[in-house]
């Protein structure tokens, strides 16, 4: 008796995950780097803006955490490039861009937090993105036995 030792398809549903999630996973990773690349252009823009311009943001309230909008411009640019970095090494299918991906996704929900009384409707939105990105990096559905960090 022969056993098959051959490798599975990768469109081939695991064993004990439905077809569709494993679909929506594995479209999820894709979006989520297209998404850290957005995000990471839009925190680089976000951050020439601060540094620019000190009055482009209004702050709305008092609130505990106060940084110039100089040092926020800085700290967009330089979280926004490299959060860019990480969405290409996603979509280019590096171990690395998945591990620096959910980190990165991580620091932007905190840096986001943050800076929420300059701009709370943009902080919200980048912060729901992140915790997708997060979701489709770490999900057990996107990647196969053996590849999970």
């Amino acid at each position: 008796m022969s056993q098959n030792n051959a490798p599975p398809r990768p469109d081939a549903p695991r064993p004990g995950k439905s077809g569709d999630a494993a679909a929506w996973a594995s479209g999820g990773t894709l979006f989520a780097g297209v998404l850290m690349l957005v995000t990471g252009f839009m925190d680089v823009f976000q951050g020439i803006a601060g540094i620019a311009e000190d009055d482009v943001y209004a702050r709305i309230g008092d609130y505990v955490f106060k940084f110039n909008l100089t040092t926020w411009g800085w700290i967009h640019l330089i979280l926004g490039v490299v959060v860019a970095i990480a969405g290409y090494g996603i979509l280019k299918g590096a171990e690395w861009g998945r591990v620096a991906g959910i980190a990165l996704a991580s620091l932007n929900i905190i840096a986001q937090f943050l800076f929420l009384p300059y701009q709370p409707w943009w902080a919200l939105f980048s912060m729901a993105i992140s915790v997708f990105v997060i979701w489709a990096l770490a999900s057990d559905d996107a990647y196969g036995p053996g590849e999970r960090y």
